[in-house]
């Protein structure tokens, strides 16, 4: 089989590496581990046999990571959500509309994350030695005691040996002989920057997707070697958190799958991958949710008075709209005075709520918000079910100017950059057990969206809004002398 040709997705600004091989009945979008080369991996005999067995039963679409391999490079790892916006490029990019997703190693919680936020694109999951949190410092690590002694090994030999061949040595003790070893040392230099595997190593420390695991619908398979160097304890929770999951145990002590029994380990995922397409019907999906409140408005609307409170409210309606499209967000409903809001990341969903504060204070109209993010129930245009009321009871612990948000938002933005200060635990009306918010404190990404200027054409309807602001704050202003300012 000849070589495939690398091609390029635009991501936002950014240029992902993609190739397409083999001409199978369904689509197969592979999520390698942090680092990756599409050229130089083919050169690797072990790999290229694994790639190949896979595209002789599907259409197999790799890609390099954002910053690894034939990508662009970036200064650092972005989020999550960012990187999910890398899959779904390539997806689109490569013609796929919908695409089993097999996610090795780190590139398993970005696979997660993208199954239960687009069901309707992933037909199946396979979940190859990976993880849901590995941060050693947490007591709850579901990864267990043992990780805490080989994590500090691998992060000592990543920051350390980076561009020895040591680091992927870890990973697969199956490579052997000097030659081999030299072989890696020219991958590993190739394949990311010190610079690059050092931020790379920080973010999926941060990582953390445990509360998302219920909320997958596709059939799953998790597969895991019994000994390799991250712990099968982990393999097992996530198995047990996702709903019908299936467990493969495998012997060995490698922890890539194309090292070691590879063809047991490519015999798991053939049989499942080719027997596992029900249809799902997404009546359920993973969204995050934002609700909005205007702070006081019952008095603000007996101060202004109904014609010039249902005027506020355009404005302020508009507004929030044109940053719902700016940062790819949907409006659900309006509440009168609020209005709930989804997106497909709680990064975009934090910067929204953050620059609708600041940019509706200048005009006069405190706000608060809240978001979460968890498993909705799709009716309609309209969503349902308990991560809407938890967005909503954390909007409610809110004050003027101030943005909650819960601690699975806080978990799944690793890496972003935003900043957040812890808001205690909080019992939640109608919600079982206490949850931890945390207060938004933002980043420069935020600020600068907040500080933007308005479009041309609106302002007119912006010096509205400061006037109306100053009715409020001054009521003994008569609607006479406003119509005489206005005019």
């Amino acid at each position: 089989m000849s070589l495939p040709e690398t091609r390029y997705a635009r991501s936002g600004e950014l240029n992902i590496a993609y190739q397409v091989l083999g001409e199978g009945p369904f689509d197969l979008l592979f999520v390698t581990g942090f680092v990756s080369h599409l050229d130089l991996q083919w050169g690797v005999p072990v790999v290229h046999d694994f790639f190949e067995r896979l595209a002789s039963f599907s259409r197999l679409i790799l890609f390099d990571k954002r910053g690894t391999g034939l990508s662009d490079p970036v200064a650092g790892p972005a989020p999550l959500e960012e990187r999910m916006d890398d899959l779904r490029a390539v997806m689109d990019a490569a013609g796929s509309e919908r695409a089993a997703i097999v996610g090795v190693s780190e590139g398993g919680p970005l696979a997660i994350l993208f199954a239960a936020t687009y069901p309707e694109r992933v037909s199946s999951l396979a979940l190859c030695g990976t993880f849901a949190c590995v941060n050693p410092d947490l007591e709850d690590n579901p990864a267990g005691a043992r990780w805490m002694r080989d994590a500090e090994l691998l992060r000592q030999t990543m920051l350390n040996e980076w561009g020895s061949g040591k680091t992927l040595a870890l990973f697969a003790p199956g490579y052997e002989g000097l030659m081999v070893s030299l072989s890696l040392a020219a991958f590993e230099r190739s394949a990311a920057s010190p610079r690059m595997v050092k931020a790379i190593y920080e973010m999926i420390v941060e990582i953390d997707v445990r509360d998302i695991l219920p909320t997958i619908a596709a059939p799953t398979l998790v597969i895991h070697r019994e000994h390799e160097i991250i712990p099968v304890e982990g393999a097992r929770y996530i198995a047990s958190q996702i709903p019908g999951a299936r467990l493969a145990v495998l012997p060995g002590a490698d922890h890539t799958p194309w090292t070691g029994d590879s063809e047991a380990y490519l015999d798991e995922i053939q049989e499942f991958l080719t027997g596992a397409f029900a249809e799902q019907a997404p009546g359920r999906v993973l969204s995050t949710v934002l609700f909005t409140d205007i702070v006081s408005s019952t008095e603000q609307a007996s101060e202004l008075g109904d014609r010039h409170w249902r005027e506020l409210l355009e404005e302020h309606y508009s507004l929030v709209r044109e940053l719902l499209e700016r940062f790819r967000g949907r409006e659900v409903n309006t509440t009168g005075d609020g209005l709930l809001a989804t997106f497909d990341g709680p990064a975009r969903a934090i910067r929204c709520g953050q620059a609708l504060i600041k940019r509706l204070a200048r005009s006069g109209v405190p706000i608060r918000a809240g978001i979460h993010t968890g498993e909705c129930e799709v009716i309609g245009e309209d969503l349902a079910g308990i991560a809407v009321h938890i967005g909503a009871r954390v909007a409610a612990l809110g004050g003027p100017g101030e943005l909650l948000v819960s601690s699975t938002v806080k978990d799944l933005v690793a890496g972003s950059g935003l900043r957040f200060a812890s808001n205690g635990e909080h019992e939640l009306k109608g919600v079982p057990e206490r949850w931890t918010v945390y207060r938004v404190l933002g980043d420069d990404e935020t600020d600068s969206a907040a500080r933007m200027p308005v479009q041309d054409e609106r302002k007119t309807r912006m010096m509205d809004r400061a006037l109306l602001a100053t009715i409020r704050r001054n009521p003994h202003l008569t609607r006479r002398v406003f119509k005489r300012v206005r005019a």
